[in-house]
């Protein structure tokens, strides 16, 4: 970078040598916005996350068990209740494994404003791929399976296992499984051949953690969703727009299998709103610091 020097200055001042890096810390330095996440690092984290929603769901049926109620026919609110602990539990992962390289900042998840007008042009493109896809996919296969993760929810039950069903589904799902799949497994593969291996695996895998909770001839689709979340990511440098059109996604899709009409808009609208918010928040607590792949070594 270029600066004028100060009045009665003749000669410019001599460059500040950079700090030396201490024994033991990462010396990999990546683009502008892209965390020097080790790749096993991602493997390391999907599967400690997953390792404590098992231990968690072990407890819960022990707990179950020990009061006299069915563990293999849980309570929608139990079910509501596994499902939030298994997003925090892939988050918490994904936060440990990325302490690694140093305390990580909002931009090394992706969580740094877009352009407006891009994202959402590379968002509907996005959306209209996987909404092709997954029509012919669904002809094709003939697939009328009918998904069954809102009644595993209780959502025809009461009004507030309802509301909770809707905000697990439309708002919490989203933002974890982005902050995860995009925002950490994603980041720290595409450190091993570059971004488009690395999105292809993450959707292959983002489709296979969904085998029970959809169906299992979606799962294909899902996996073509995962791909192209990781293509915006990549072309936006945004995780904002995969959370929000993820939401849209979940939104839309339950409005269907409820066969509701006018309700679909204000929940498509209301979980954006309520996830995006989430999100921003997380943004401010990381802070905008230099990521740790460009922060000088300590």
């Amino acid at each position: 970078m270029t600066s004028i020097p100060p009045p009665g200055v003749d000669e410019p001042a001599e460059p500040v040598p950079a700090a030396e890096p201490q024994l033991g810390t990462p010396t990999v330095v990546r683009p502008s916005g892209r965390a020097s996440w080790r790749p096993w690092t991602a493997w390391g984290a999907i599967l400690t996350g997953f390792g404590l929603t098992i231990v968690g769901g072990i407890v819960v049926a022990i707990v179950t068990a020990a009061i006299g109620r069915s563990a293999s026919d849980p309570s929608p609110g139990v079910t509501i209740g596994l499902t939030v602990f298994q997003n925090l539990a892939l988050v918490a992962a994904a936060l440990f494994f990325s302490l690694l390289t140093g305390r990580p900042a909002a931009a090394d998840f992706g969580l740094r404003r877009p352009q407006i007008g891009r994202a959402f042009r590379l968002a509907t493109a996005v959306a209209a791929g996987f909404f092709l896809f997954s029509l012919v996919w669904g002809i094709a296969l003939q697939l009328d399976e009918k998904q069954t993760l809102p009644d595993e929810l209780g959502i025809h039950g009461s009004s507030l296992n309802l509301v909770l069903a809707v905000v697990m589904i439309t708002v919490i799902a989203p933002l974890g499984e982005e902050l995860f799949f995009r925002g950490y497994f994603f980041g720290a593969l595409r450190n091993w051949k570059g971004w488009m291996p690395a999105a292809i695996v993450t959707g292959l895998v983002f489709g296979a953690i969904h085998i029970g909770s959809a169906p299992i001839g979606y799962t294909v689709p899902l996996a073509f969703f995962g791909f192209g979340l990781c293509v915006l990511y990549q072309r936006t440098g945004s995780l904002y727009p995969c959370i929000a059109l993820h939401a849209v996604n979940n939104a839309f899709a339950l409005g269907l299998t409820q066969k509701w009409t006018w309700e679909i808009l204000p929940t498509m609208v209301g979980a954006v709103t309520a996830v995006l918010t989430i999100a921003w928040l997380l943004a401010r607590r990381l802070g905008d610091r230099v990521p740790s792949a460009l922060a000088p070594a300590r």
